[in-house]
């Protein structure tokens, strides 16, 4: 197994755990607002920054797994004639991710001071997956250009 494949798999894991992490906070958030009468503050925020997270992760691993923007039924039915057409696919996603890269660091560092008030933390937390998702979405498309 390549170390693509390996970090996809564990992207893809982190991604698993993330929408279980979230479900559980969600079913907290409505047993406390449901039963106890109080909903916890933390709980909204918390599960929007996870599913931010798991997303962009499970993204990036759907660029190097096929199942993200993927033009099956053209593979399909021109099978080596739709060769160009996935590579211009697999160059736009490369350039998608550097924007992603710049702008998702650019975002990050102007949000830095920002605190999220239900959880203490910078904003910049909940951002941090956009750069590196696209820089692993630039990462993961390469070989399917080159190839």
């Amino acid at each position: 197994m390549t170390m693509a494949a390996t970090l996809s798999r564990w992207l893809i894991g982190f991604g698993s755990i993330g929408l279980l992490a979230m479900t559980a906070i969600i079913g907290w958030q409505v047993f406390g607002r449901f039963v106890l009468n109080s909903s916890p503050s933390w709980t909204e925020q918390a599960s929007l920054i996870l599913m931010i997270w798991y997303v962009m992760f499970a993204a990036a691993a759907g660029v190097h797994e096929g199942f993200h923007i993927r033009i099956a039924l053209l593979e399909e039915k021109l099978g080596a004639r739709a060769k160009p057409v996935l590579r211009l696919t697999a160059l736009i996603v490369a350039v998608l991710g550097l924007v992603l890269l710049v702008y998702g660091a650019q975002l990050c560092w102007a949000v830095r001071g920002n605190v999220v008030p239900s959880l203490g933390v910078s904003r910049a937390v909940a951002y941090i997956p956009l750069p590196v998702s696209g820089l692993l979405m630039t990462l993961f498309a390469i070989p399917q250009i080159i190839s």
